[in-house]
């Protein structure tokens, strides 16, 4: 399974992105899905989950800013960031919420910036 996430870019505070994730597998259906984010010189994070069966979690850090949803028919999972702010500079991943993980691929850069 490949994940391909897009939709990065460098925006003002109070900004917003859309992020998209696009997965390979036939399976996307059936996994509870999250996304990640690792800020440079930091471990990386968990943001934001929808599980299989459409419950969804986020971080404190991002709750009520951003909003995870996916679509199974395209098997991509997605990301609504809304009022960034620098400290949501990152490289962002998707991939499942357990383990065994897949491969992470390489990301998508997000950068909060005056």
């Amino acid at each position: 399974v490949q994940l391909q996430a897009s939709g990065g870019g460098t925006v003002q505070p109070g900004g917003s992105l859309r992020l998209s994730c696009a997965a390979s597998g036939s399976f996307f259906s059936q996994y509870d899905m999250a996304w990640y984010r690792q800020a440079p010189g930091k471990q990386r994070e968990w943001v934001a989950t929808e599980t299989s069966g459409g419950n969804i979690t986020y971080a404190v850090s991002v709750k009520g800013r951003f909003t995870v949803s996916r679509d199974n028919v395209k098997r991509t999972l997605y990301l609504q960031m809304n009022n960034l702010k620098p400290d949501d500079t990152s490289v962002y991943y998707c991939n499942k919420r357990n383990a065994p993980l897949y491969d992470w691929g390489q990301g998508t850069q997000v950068t909060v910036s005056s």
